[in-house]
């Protein structure tokens, strides 16, 4: 919603956006009153009352850029710098081989759960820290996703013969867990490419195509060693197209307009009604369930729209999507 807000203040310039914004930050500020300044997972917008002290590190990390970007409108650092001190709680704890778990307690900063992976949970931490960079120029930022990125490559990367996969390891040894991977983890193609390392970007992106047409669309996980189902939903997810888009913007390989086609064509195919689109409740079954997430507006529909635009409707030199594909302007610094 912050992002959102933002987002709408920079592309329109209605100042209505900004206090809208300004005093939902506010709002929100009470949730990193914590012994480890990272955030509780919620807070009454009303009374600043907070609860849920086991939270991970998305939900932890993935509040630098519109955190970032409300002190930049504002003038106002506090934003920014609450939350980069989560953020960088987080990267602070990672392991002997720079590698963080799936859940810690922002009271005590011990992790509950050490497996890593680049799925839910974890995800968009990565995410941020690379555009924080990209977004302002946080030399430190750039630093711990660098770190990180080295480590999940060396440790989470898997070469099959269908492409490469991030599987699941104890953030401690780096030893494999579960060799599960699926429609959120499609996303890291894309930041790999954005951030420069297009050869792996490749190769995940040949996995993740291959994940979307063994299946007929995506599940949300599978484990890509016995090519078997783990949860075989496909709630309308952006990820797969998200990475093509950025692959062609970055390789202008007509193969990555080509697989973004055969996903745009499934998902009108398969997903949609005569009033919406609806997730599919299993792909082994193609059956629909009654939902739509507004993730698909947000995310889905936005990029599989500027995989195929002329790239004058978006500039990624002077715009960073957050998370939920709000684009934020890159101030010159």
């Amino acid at each position: 919603m912050l992002g959102g807000l933002l987002s709408a203040y920079e592309l329109d310039g209605d100042k209505r956006f900004l206090r809208l914004a300004e005093d939902l930050g506010k709002r929100l500020m009470p949730a990193f009153a914590s012994p480890t300044g990272m955030p509780y997972r919620y807070v009454h917008l009303q009374t600043g009352r907070v609860r849920d002290s086991i939270s991970n590190p998305a939900e932890i990390g993935t509040c630098l850029l519109e955190f970032g970007k409300l002190s930049q409108c504002t003038g106002d650092s506090t934003y920014y710098k609450a939350a980069k001190k989560a953020t960088l709680e987080i990267f602070k704890r990672r392991s002997k081989v720079d590698l963080v778990g799936t859940l810690l307690d922002v009271t005590t900063g011990e992790w509950t759960n050490s497996e890593s992976h680049v799925s839910g949970r974890i995800d968009s931490y990565y995410e941020y820290l690379y555009k924080a960079w990209l977004l302002f120029g946080d030399k430190e930022c750039k630093i711990a996703w660098e770190t990180s990125a080295a480590a999940v490559k060396k440790y989470l990367l898997q070469q099959t013969p269908t492409g490469s996969y991030y599987t699941r390891v104890d953030m401690n040894s780096g030893k494999e867990t579960r060799p599960f991977y699926g429609a959120l983890d499609a996303f890291y193609a894309g930041l790999a490419a954005l951030s420069g390392d297009v050869a792996t970007a490749r190769s995940v992106q040949t996995g993740n195509f291959y994940m979307w047409t063994h299946f007929g669309i995506e599940p949300e996980r599978f484990n890509f060693r016995t090519d078997s189902l783990v949860y075989g939903d496909y709630p309308l997810r952006p990820e797969n197209i998200e990475s093509c888009f950025y692959l062609y913007r970055i390789t202008k390989d007509d193969a990555y307009l080509r697989m973004g086609k055969r996903m745009v064509d499934d998902i009108l195919e398969k997903c949609k009604t005569d009033v919406a689109f609806a997730a599919v409740r299993t792909v082994a079954t193609m059956e629909l369930d009654d939902s739509m997430e507004s993730f698909f507006f947000a995310e889905t529909l936005k990029y599989a729209y500027l995989l195929f635009a002329p790239e004058t409707a978006l500039n990624l030199k002077k715009m960073v999507f957050n998370t939920e594909a709000h684009p934020l302007k890159i101030i010159s610094r």
